[in-house]
């Protein structure tokens, strides 16, 4: 387990959150001193924990293009609503991580969407741009986890690699629980390539079709 600070806690406050759907929850977001990568990471504490019980967490990378505007060439918004809910019936944290494109950030994904409009798929994309297929790191994921008193969680993600790098920093993933498969036409050959190059648990025989995006 790498040696890494200790975060704690910068402030805490109270905010209602409200979703297109009509769907609303109380929340207490937390803010952060120390965080390994400097950025501006929050946690999103949701529900009420039964003793003994162990929370459920998502690690949610920041999709201004899916999160905000609804972008249909992703399933982020979709996972981020479904995510709030399900953690809030249950209590746990999502950790809302300022990781734009899988870490390469606003400008390069929308470079990389250009690149898709052409033929490749999400990760040759970041290829061809000289980029990683995936440059997140969950050291400030761990950090924020350990100051909130979590070391032992069930992760909600359909992606190994977020379970793997948690157990590498120390934290217990109990089990990892599947988001919910959230398909337009302008997302399936993006799903598909979570699924056939980094092994996310999504039902390869539901992503089906073509994209037209």
């Amino acid at each position: 387990m790498p040696d890494t600070p200790a975060a704690t806690p910068r402030a805490r406050v109270r905010v209602p959150l409200r979703f297109p759907d009509g769907y609303s929850v109380d929340a207490e977001l937390v803010t952060f001193h120390g965080l390994a990568d400097g950025q501006e990471h929050i946690a999103v504490v949701l529900g009420e924990q039964a003793p003994g019980a162990t929370p459920l967490v998502r690690l949610h990378s920041e999709c201004l293009t899916g999160d905000v505007f609804g972008s249909a060439r992703c399933d982020c918004g979709p996972q981020l609503r479904e995510a709030v809910e399900r953690i809030a019936a249950t209590g746990g944290v999502l950790l809302y991580l300022r990781q734009e494109g899988r870490g390469i950030g606003l400008y390069n994904k929308l470079d990389a969407y250009a690149l898709q409009d052409q033929g490749l798929d999400t990760y040759e994309a970041n290829a061809a741009l000289g980029l990683p297929e995936d440059d997140r790191d969950y050291t400030a994921a761990a950090q924020m986890l350990r100051a909130l008193g979590i070391t032992s969680l069930d992760l909600l993600s359909n992606n190994p690699d977020k379970a793997g790098q948690l157990r590498d920093l120390g934290i217990d993933v109990h089990d990892r629980v599947p988001t919910g498969v959230f398909t337009t036409p302008h997302n399936v050959r993006y799903l598909r390539a979570k699924v056939l190059q980094t092994q996310h648990t999504l039902p390869l025989a539901d992503l089906t079709g073509l994209s037209v995006g």
